[in-house]
C-alpha cells in the first residue's frame, strides 16, 4: 500500500530539476555532497538543502564519515513511486481494454 503523503513528498522532490539530476548522479554510485555539487552553479550548502529534501522523502540515504557526508540512493522512495506508477498503468490499461471492447460491441 502506498502512503499518499509519502508519495506526495517523493513526487514533490522529483519535480525539481536539480534534485532529479542528483538522483541521476547517485544512480551511478555513492557520492559525497561535495562531489554532488560539481557541475552545478549553486553553492554546496544549496546542494545540501536539496540532499535533505531527498533524504526526508526516502530517495537518499546519508552516511557521515568525519566531515564528509556520503550519499546513495535509497530503494524505499523509488519502490513507492514504482508501485504507484504500476498501479496507475494497470488501471488505465484495463479502462482502455473495456473501452475498446465496448466500441467493438457497438460496431
Amino acid at each position: 500500500m502506498v502512503n499518499n503523503r509519502e508519495l506526495d513528498d517523493v513526487l514533490t522532490a522529483l519535480a525539481d530539476p536539480t534534485r532529479r539530476r542528483i538522483v541521476e548522479r547517485l544512480a551511478r554510485g555513492e557520492r559525497t555532497v561535495g562531489q554532488l555539487s560539481d557541475g552545478f552553479t549553486m553553492t554546496p550548502p544549496a546542494i545540501s538543502k536539496h540532499v535533505k529534501v531527498l533524504e526526508r522523502c526516502g530517495l537518499l540515504r546519508r552516511r557521515i564519515e568525519g566531515r564528509e557526508h556520503h550519499c546513495r540512493l535509497s530503494i524505499r522512495g523509488l519502490t513507492m513511486l514504482s508501485t504507484w506508477v504500476t498501479r496507475q498503468e494497470r488501471y488505465w490499461n484495463a479502462a482502455l481494454d473495456r473501452l475498446v471492447a465496448r466500441a467493438e460491441e457497438d460496431a
